[in-house]
């Protein structure tokens, strides 16, 4: 606690009290460092009655219980990517799922984007965003598809010699049906990046979630059952990189436009 302190208060001020729920190591010597901090006294006390003490327990109690929640989390999240591994034949869970797609309005402020997914749920720090540079057709969303797969895995696909950059997918996602499949495959067996498990996930009839077609090598195109978890959560990961695909297009759009 005393180093957690001292980090926390490393880039704000402290106030001129603390409360905390037990014994410090070299409490004093973190108070003046404190002080000194703060430019005034401060004093780190732990309450052993009275409402002081009432607060604590209740910071504590709170404290426990979103540690409980995120715990919780974590492990129905450990069981939905195992469950992702079975369903698409992954030889570990992964801990790193990209999922890509496009946005634009009759190709104007055209953007492809990539979420990341794992244990954690969304790596929000790990999400991109390509502004389509072309040349592509107004449109072309095949086009602008392979644009982002080249930007996104030239870089490291050119590097020989070397093990995997750290930060590829173990498994990619993209929104799309057999075309858009085609296209990122035509791109990756380009680069030569054969090591990365790649699947499309295509809306049903009328687009119909929970009726979803996947696509990927050595299969024929299937479905999963309509209420699997698994089936959700890949649902919520393309429905995330949608909005997050949308969201950046409009924010393109109104800055050219304002220009």
């Amino acid at each position: 606690l005393s180093a957690f302190l001292i980090q926390f208060y490393d880039n704000k001020p402290p106030p001129p009290s603390i409360l905390v729920n037990c014994d410090l190591s070299e409490q004093k010597l973190l108070q003046d460092a404190l002080s000194i901090r703060l430019g005034q006294k401060v004093e780190i006390n732990r309450p052993q009655r009275g409402e002081r003490k009432d607060v604590i327990e209740h910071a504590t109690l709170n404290a426990r219980e979103a540690l409980e929640r995120k715990l919780a989390e974590n492990t129905g999240q450990r069981k939905l990517l195992e469950g992702v591994a079975k369903v698409f034949g992954l030889s570990e869970t992964p801990q790193r799922i990209e999922t890509y797609d496009n946005s634009h309005i009759m190709g104007q402020a055209p953007y492809g984007v990539m979420v990341v997914g794992g244990p954690e749920g969304f790596n929000k720090r790990a999400y991109r965003k390509y502004s389509i540079k072309g040349p592509v057709a107004p449109g072309d969303d095949f086009g602008m598809m392979r644009e982002v797969m080249r930007r996104r895995f030239a870089k490291g696909a050119s590097v020989t010699g070397e093990s995997r950059p750290e930060d590829w997918p173990d498994l990619l996602l993209i929104d799309g049906g057999l075309g858009q499949y085609n296209a990122v495959k035509g791109v990756l067996d380009e680069l030569g990046v054969t090591d990365i498990v790649m699947v499309a996930i295509a809306k049903g009839p009328d687009r119909d979630a929970g009726r979803e077609w996947f696509f990927m090598e050595g299969r024929a195109p299937f479905q999963l059952p309509p209420r699997d978890p698994v089936l959700y959560y890949l649902q919520r990961l393309r429905d995330e990189a949608h909005r997050f695909a949308i969201t950046t297009h409009r924010a393109g759009r109104s800055k050219a436009l304002t220009k």
